[in-house]
């Protein structure tokens, strides 16, 4: 699995357990740290949860664990899967740390064709 195809079934999953205004973006050319951010936001601290949960279950399926995971007591997770960084939030946490305005010279993925 590619890095893009393992970071497009992350929007899946996200997609399918009701993540809200899911991004793709892609920072190859702005970090060495990883090739792709998926940001999520969740409706409440028990649905960000439950929406890491979910994504680390169905690539655990797969054969596929992340390296690490921070933040499961807050309302930010990062699931790290080296080449795709999962940034799950609150709708607070979100707004607050305003990922996409940090990353807005990457470019975002279209994921039309994922999401409903």
């Amino acid at each position: 699995m590619t890095e893009l195809e393992l970071a497009r079934e992350i929007v899946k999953v996200l997609d399918n357990k009701k993540g809200a205004d899911i991004k793709l973006i892609e920072i190859t050319e702005h970090s060495i740290v990883a090739d792709y951010f998926v940001i999520v936001t969740g409706t409440s601290n028990t649905h960000v949860k439950a929406l890491a949960d979910e994504v680390e279950y169905e690539l655990g399926e797969k054969g596929v664990v992340p390296h690490h995971i921070e933040g499961r007591a807050t309302g930010w997770i990062l699931l790290d899967y080296s080449s795709v960084l999962v940034h799950v939030f609150t709708g607070e946490s979100r707004e607050y740390y305003n990922l996409e305005r940090l990353w807005q010279d990457a470019k975002t993925i279209d994921i039309s064709d994922i999401v409903e």
